[in-house]
């Protein structure tokens, strides 16, 4: 069996919703970071490239008719290099990378470009065909997130709960107070703060010219982070589900836009093209939950993928869990034994500064992680995600 490396990562900043990147088709978008990784390494052998694999959430508007493909053309790549795109929802990003990394580790691929898009300001309203010929109730539903045309049997067997009442779920079951909840949300702000300040976040990013007007402006920073929240700020937010309530616009990722890429390769690879690894991916497993706590999905992920691997979650230096919610990061570190304010947990901050641009986000947690072990000489990194309609995915790495 061969082994999965990262060799290099990058992203384009991730954008607020209706921001500097509103106007970059999702093609577009998802093409940047590829061609700002094929100019990074201009002597590479890039037809020799074996897949592009992308992860997208929505996929009903300009990330339609398998968006990777479209990126991989648009990017500069040649036409003979294939594409393909996955989903798993929030961690479509990681489970590109994890698919790559599999490739690579079976001996069918060994140099693959894996990551992930998300245009949440572009995403199109939809609208199904009638059920009958001279029907007229056909109703409009918005892709941005969440369901669209429920399955009745799906609502009566599982709930069709939004992302929100999720997290306002989980709160309720394991006593997660919304003080304990803006005490985190606060923290990510602060970590974001600290790590842009440090030039951690720089490291990340390839900057993108974006449409403004009838010239381009270059974003080279994420919009979403507000380095001058204060707890009082996020104390007087109302609750979106109504009083009684403790999710807030504070404690809660954005919908935001970007796309991340990384270059994977095989140990021959690196030998052939002359490449230095970054990380090794060590294996990836996935798990399912009840639709209505998908936020705990990290949980039974990490746990499988640890008995799988043989280690426990001490044998790690750094543990990244997406940002969904505050109070979903809290039930995973909770059930997990964590401190709120582990300092090994989303060191850098996460989601809730950052934003979460879906697609994109578990190829950014990867990349993150893969530089801090380097930057910081760390042995093991845990990354996870929680999934809509109730699943959770973790991707290992270690030095290589």
């Amino acid at each position: 069996m061969a082994d999965a490396y990262i060799v290099d990562a990058t992203r384009t900043p991730f954008g607020r919703h209706g921001g500097a990147l509103a106007r970059v088709r999702t093609d577009d978008l998802a093409a940047w970071p590829i061609t700002a990784l094929m100019q990074r390494y201009p002597s590479l052998d890039w037809a020799a490239l074996d897949e592009v694999i992308l992860g997208c959430a929505n996929q009903a508007g300009e990330d339609n008719r398998n968006v990777a493909r479209m990126a991989a053309l648009l990017s500069g790549l040649p036409e003979t290099v294939p594409a393909v795109t996955v989903n798993r929802l929030c961690a479509s990003g990681l489970e590109a990378v994890g698919q790559a990394a599999r490739a690579i580790v079976c001996g069918e691929a060994h140099l693959v470009l894996a990551g992930g898009v998300e245009s949440m300001s572009r995403a199109p309203y939809v609208m199904a065909k009638a059920e009958s010929a001279l029907g007229r109730e056909q109703q409009l539903e918005d892709t941005t997130l969440g369901w669209r045309m429920i399955n009745p049997r799906m609502r009566e067997r599982y709930g069709v709960d939004s992302m929100t009442q999720t997290a306002e779920n989980l709160a309720r079951e394991h006593g997660i107070a919304r003080s304990d909840q803006d005490a985190y949300a606060l923290r990510s702000q602060q970590r974001v703060a600290s790590a842009r300040q440090n030039g951690w976040l720089a490291e990340e990013i390839s900057s993108i010219d974006a449409p403004c007007g009838k010239q381009a402006i270059v974003v080279d920073a994420d919009e979403h982070p507000r380095p001058q929240t204060t707890a009082e700020q996020l104390a007087v937010l109302k609750p979106l589900l109504g009083e009684g309530s403790s999710i807030t616009a504070g404690n809660a990722s954005g919908l935001n836009d970007g796309a991340a890429v990384l270059l994977l390769a095989s140990k021959d690879a690196l030998a052939k093209h002359g490449l230095q690894p970054l990380a090794r991916i060590t294996g990836m497993a996935a798990a399912g939950v009840a639709p209505r706590v998908m936020g705990i999905g990290p949980v039974h992920a990490i746990r499988k993928l640890l008995a799988a691997r043989g280690l426990s979650l001490s044998d790690f230096d750094r543990l990244e869990i997406n940002e969904a919610f505050a109070a979903q990061v809290l039930a995973c570190s909770r059930a997990l034994g964590l401190a709120d304010d582990a300092e090994h947990l989303n060191a850098n901050g996460g989601a809730l500064a950052l934003g979460h641009p879906l697609g994109a986000s578990g190829a950014r947690l990867a990349m993150t992680a893969a530089f801090a072990m380097r930057r910081h000489r760390q042995r093991r990194a845990l990354v996870s995600l929680c999934v809509g309609v109730g699943q959770g995915l973790a991707l290992a790495m270690e030095q290589p």
